[in-house]
């Protein structure tokens, strides 16, 4: 007989043994027959790892879930010394950490030394059915529902009886729930209309994509001949289509939110030191700038601790922008008070030469930061509706900032100098205010909270020498909207136009939702000149 033909029937039937053994206690001990499965994989053809997988499933070693896991994720390495597990991702450069398959110890290997035991789409269906199977016994409630939907996709009379033996057991309703889910999903394919009218009504009230998909096609007589089933599976769709409809609405609210939050970032240092010293502040856009870039170098700073290099960039981007802003007022624009137009021509030369110095320190090039972990991904809340870490982060990160602004202009000596200085300047400067120190902490207050908006924006976006120029007119938008120098005014004004413009660009277009925004806004302030929340006292009267 052929050797290669002997030696390949040798092979099938030592593997098949193995497969047998496995299913009785008594053949092995269990770490012994652990060894011998995993040591088959290698040489094994797809239809006998397929079979090995189900052994290691049946025996239930400890080691075996993370061994399957990393076979489906083709992590799986073999060579003529064993098996080994591969950490992280090996198509990256840096080499992956080892581990032996057998014990999960470290192991040292060398990747080109490696074979990978490789998977086709019947094995990956074999693995993850596996798997869920190893979920379906672990103690928390949340990880068998995962294995349950995991396996609801694709049912066969193996998983079937799985399920129904789990839902017999299991002592949490959530867990039995989602089982009869799963086995009302794989009913909808019952000859028997009853029965598929029985699933329909277990269904009603889910809003999840899988059911969806199979009851929606119900809906369609040439696909369902019974009236009752299409009625029933109609009002399912129906409802499933309302939620969406809700869904929707609350993702473009909280997409709007999130722009409306970058606006009030980018605005709120412009509304203080604005209010305060009637400065149109054309540079506003490039403290912005500095701020993102001081991010980006905190980064290259501390290449290995992401998080804490964003943490750390919020203070240094607030006294980096906070210092440049207090040069600019003592340098330039103290000159020109009662200038107006002056102050507009410099500060708009001052943002032209702030470009060039970010140009020719840092390359006209744009700059990518580094999001932490934490901000990144989806928050998938139900299978119609998710929010993105790093857009909730910006709405929260506003929010704290916001409120410390409150603190510090209501409970601080400067905040109640700031505030008497907007109402009268005069009043105050006779009570003994150093108004021209007032000044100079005002503007180097809002500079900082501008440099703090970059640090947000350098999350959303790249950083580049023109970033802030396309916040610097929504800036004084939301200013003169929500009332000059009134920081609720400016929460609200900011928040309702990021609303606004994510509500009309579906309709409008991305361009045109700013200019209806803005044409709206020049309409609004020709009936309210003072904005939404007009300062108060007797400077903004006129007195």
């Amino acid at each position: 007989m052929n050797r290669p033909l002997l030696h390949s029937m040798h092979r099938c039937m030592a593997v098949w043994a193995l497969v047998l053994l496995a299913g009785f206690a008594h053949a092995a001990p269990p770490d012994a027959a652990y060894a011998e499965a995993v040591q088959a994989l290698p040489e094994a053809s797809f239809r006998e790892k397929a079979a090995l997988v189900a052994a290691l499933v049946t025996q239930g070693h400890p080691n075996a879930r993370p061994l399957l896991a990393a076979m489906l994720d083709n992590r799986l390495y073999a060579d003529d010394r064993g098996v080994f597990i591969a950490d992280a991702d090996t198509t990256a450069d840096a080499e992956p950490v080892w581990r032996d398959a057998l014990t999960l110890n470290p192991a040292d290997v060398s990747l080109g030394s490696r074979d990978r035991i490789r998977t086709n789409n019947s094995l990956r269906a074999a693995l993850k059915v596996g798997l869920a199977q190893f979920d379906l016994a672990d103690p928390d409630a949340k990880v068998r529902i995962a294995a349950v939907r995991e396996l609801s996709g694709d049912l066969d009379d193996d998983v079937l009886a799985l399920l129904r033996a789990q839902q017999a057991t299991d002592d949490a309703a959530a867990v039995r729930r989602e089982i009869d889910i799963a086995l009302a999903v794989y009913q909808l394919k019952d000859d028997d209309p009853a029965l598929r009218l029985a699933a329909i009504e277990v269904l009603d009230g889910e809003q999840r994509n899988l059911v969806y998909n199979r009851v929606k096609p119900l809906t369609d007589p040439a696909h369902e001949p019974d009236a009752a089933v299409r009625a029933a599976a109609s009002r399912v769709v129906a409802g499933i289509d309302g939620w969406r409809e809700i869904y929707g609405a609350l993702e473009t609210l909280f997409f709007g939110l999130s722009l409306g939050s970058v606006l009030v970032l980018a605005a709120i240092g412009l509304a203080i030191s604005f209010g305060v010293m009637g400065v149109i502040n054309m540079a506003h856009g490039e403290l912005i700038m500095l701020g993102a870039y001081t991010t980006y170098v905190m980064q290259l700073l501390l290449p290995n601790h992401i998080g804490l290099a964003l943490v750390l960039a919020v203070p240094a981007a607030f006294l980096v922008s906070g210092l440049v802003g207090v040069a600019i007022e003592r340098g330039i624009i103290r000159f020109l008070y009662g200038r107006p137009l002056e102050t507009l021509l410099a500060t708009f030369g001052l943002s032209l030469i702030l470009q060039q110095v970010v140009r020719s320190i840092f390359s006209p090039l744009n700059r990518s930061v580094t999001s932490p972990d934490w901000m990144q991904g989806l928050w998938q809340i139900n299978d119609l509706f998710s929010v993105t870490y790093n857009r909730l982060a910006i709405i929260l990160f506003m929010l704290v900032v916001f409120a410390l602004l409150l603190l510090v202009m209501n409970r601080t000596s400067l905040g109640l100098k700031v505030r008497a200085v907007s109402q009268n300047r005069a009043m105050a400067k006779a009570m003994g205010v150093r108004t021209a120190r007032v000044d100079a902490l005002t503007f180097g207050l809002g500079s900082g909270i501008a440099g703090i908006a970059g640090v947000a924006l350098s999350q959303l976006t790249n950083v580049g020498p023109n970033l802030g120029q396309a916040y610097i007119v929504d800036s004084f938008m939301v200013v003169v909207f929500g009332g000059v120098g009134n920081l609720w005014g400016t929460l609200i004004s900011g928040l309702s136009l990021g609303v606004l413009n994510k509500l009309l660009e579906p309709a409008a277009g991305a361009v045109m939702a700013k200019i209806l925004v803005l044409i709206g806004l020049i309409l609004f302030i020709q009936r309210r000149p003072k904005g939404l929340f007009p300062q108060k006292g007797r400077a903004a009267e006129g007195h």
